[in-house]
């Protein structure tokens, strides 16, 4: 069975062995996701936040000390949701268990929408860019980070076991579902190549400020073998957009 959108995450399990591989410390992450992501949102303070696939709200935890306004979350997955209720308490913070495109988006409500590697399990990514761009304020930013289009057109090079030495990228430019090997588990997320992104943005009404593939750093990696290995190839892609006035 392929699990669709965030339904894996409700396999304990999976859920356990998710969670300890997402917070390890050298997490790709936690060190090459996370500070690019952190660069294109910046400054928080008394900005109201909307997070969609939020996981355990452990970002919104980071806006909060921030002193940002408000933090909304939202995830589909009851452990998820139970873990960002635990972890939100005696905060600011709320989160909803709803999908993406199933969450009742209040109209020009947040200055930032954010995403972190969630969209990616959506199939109608102009829809939910739409709503997002309804719910947004005028000037208000939307900034995500989405499965390189490199990785997730290399799903053939994810069978095999152990830390992956070369890539196979196939069918790049063929969008669409693709079932990928993860621990233990098949998951289903959804192939764009970063034109195809681009242009449904635009196409929303967005306006594209940055695009980032999260060079990674090295003074934020331990060991250099580790730094070197991931210099090898992209794994996230994210974009910083806004809201026009027009």
């Amino acid at each position: 069975m392929a699990y669709k959108d965030s339904s894996a995450y409700d396999n304990n399990l999976f859920f356990e062995q998710y969670m300890k591989r997402r917070h390890r410390e050298e997490s790709p992450n936690i060190i090459i996701e996370k500070p690019a992501l952190l660069e294109l949102i910046g400054d928080v303070n008394d900005q109201v936040i909307l997070d969609l696939g939020c996981g355990d709200a452990s970002l919104g935890i980071e806006f909060i000390k921030s002193n940002c306004q408000s933090y909304t979350g939202i995830d589909g997955s009851k452990n998820m949701y139970h873990k960002a209720i635990q972890n939100l308490y005696g905060t600011v913070g709320e989160v909803f268990l709803t999908s993406m495109l199933d969450y009742k988006y209040p109209s020009n409500s947040f200055d930032i929408v954010t995403s972190q590697l969630a969209i990616h399990y959506i199939e109608d990514i102009r829809q939910l860019f739409e709503k997002v761009y309804e719910t947004l304020k005028v000037d208000g930013r939307f900034i995500f980070s989405v499965q390189h289009p490199i990785l997730t057109s290399s799903v053939e090079s994810m069978t095999t076991n152990g830390k992956r030495t070369n890539w196979l990228v196939d069918h790049y430019f063929y969008s669409g579902k693709r079932v990928e090997p993860w621990i233990g588990e098949q998951v289903i997320k959804y192939h764009r190549t970063i034109e195809e992104y681009f242009a449904t943005l635009q196409k929303s009404g967005f306006v594209i400020e940055g695009l980032k593939e999260a060079t990674p750093v090295k003074e934020n990696f331990k060991r250099i073998e580790e730094y070197e290995r991931r210099m090898r190839i992209p794994l996230f892609l994210l974009f910083s957009c806004r809201k026009p006035s027009h």
